[in-house]
């Protein structure tokens, strides 16, 4: 009962900063110096990636309008496809406007696309990224990418930024490979996945809500990509599964998924009104004051 309370608070923490752009990795690894889970280093370590699908579910459901590519001839979508000097379309045009969102399918052609760079470093390095994470040099790197992150988006947010992009539609390809190349920048603790891209597409010229929103997306391929790598990586080296590991990671990945639907809404209300220098304010308290802790402690 006390490792499912723990995991409730964990489930809470991880649901609140994986979309605030606050550090969800950083503060679960802190999280986990002082909240001692009774299961296996391996598990733990999939646990910790794994609790983020319930995340992603919240996304899935809040956005599924935005997103989801099929729809049936009776909604009367706008069709994709025209007719041309009075003849009607046919064959696979006929088909895409019946039965395909074509403009959605164009988004998913650009999340995969902004997608790319993270993956592909994020594979040929995996290894040495989960080294990061070992002993307390991930305290160090964790707090130190908190303070120049925080800083970042203090001087970003006080330059004025010309808004050229005001919608996810309107995003055009090589601006989504750009967003996913400074998406790479999260695959060091602490600098967070979702800082990360909205910093860098506002920086490149989208309105904060529609940062918000493409990194949202960007999320979904991100963290069913990294969830599936650590399932097979701990199966392949022979780990398994206790009934207590995973009544632990079930009720981790539901509170998350809570938790994150509320997060969620509060960031894009929050973003209409407000700009992001308060988190950045709170990245430089924190990781202020987890440089003390360890220094202290050690």
């Amino acid at each position: 009962m006390l490792d499912i309370l723990k995991t409730v608070l964990l489930g809470i923490v991880e649901g609140l900063t994986e979309w605030l752009p606050i550090s969800s990795t950083g503060h679960m690894i802190l999280l986990d110096e002082f909240i001692r889970l009774d299961i296996s280093d391996a598990f733990k370590e999939l646990f910790l990636v794994v609790i983020q699908l319930g995340a992603i579910l919240a996304v899935v459901l809040l956005f599924w309008n935005k997103i989801w590519p099929f729809h049936l001839k009776s909604t009367a979508a706008k069709p994709f496809f025209t007719a041309k000097n009075g003849k009607p379309v046919n064959g696979i045009q006929s088909f895409c406007n019946d039965y395909i969102y074509m403009d959605r399918i164009i988004l998913w052609l650009k999340i995969a696309l902004a997608s790319l760079p993270a993956a592909v470093l994020g594979i040929l390095f995996d290894d040495q990224l989960d080294a990061m994470l070992v002993g307390d040099l991930r305290a160090y790197i964790v707090a130190s990418a908190l303070i120049v992150y925080g800083i970042l988006f203090i001087v970003i947010e006080r330059r004025e930024h010309k808004v050229k992009v005001k919608s996810v539609e309107a995003i055009s390809f090589p601006l989504a490979f750009w967003i996913g190349v400074i998406q790479c920048l999260a695959l060091v603790p602490g600098t967070s996945r979702s800082g990360s891209t909205i910093l860098g597409a506002v920086m490149l010229g989208t309105s904060r809500l529609v940062a918000a929103e493409f990194s949202f997306f960007l999320s979904i391929p991100a963290m069913i990509g990294g969830s599936g790598i650590k399932l097979l990586m701990f199966f392949a080296h022979g780990n398994t599964v206790t009934p207590h590991e995973m009544a632990v990671l079930i009720v981790g990945t539901v509170v998350a998924f809570l938790v994150s639907v509320f997060a969620i809404k509060f960031l894009v209300s929050y973003i209409k009104k407000h700009d992001f220098q308060i988190f950045g304010y709170y990245r430089i308290i924190l990781g202020v004051i987890v440089l003390l802790y360890f220094a202290f402690a050690s």
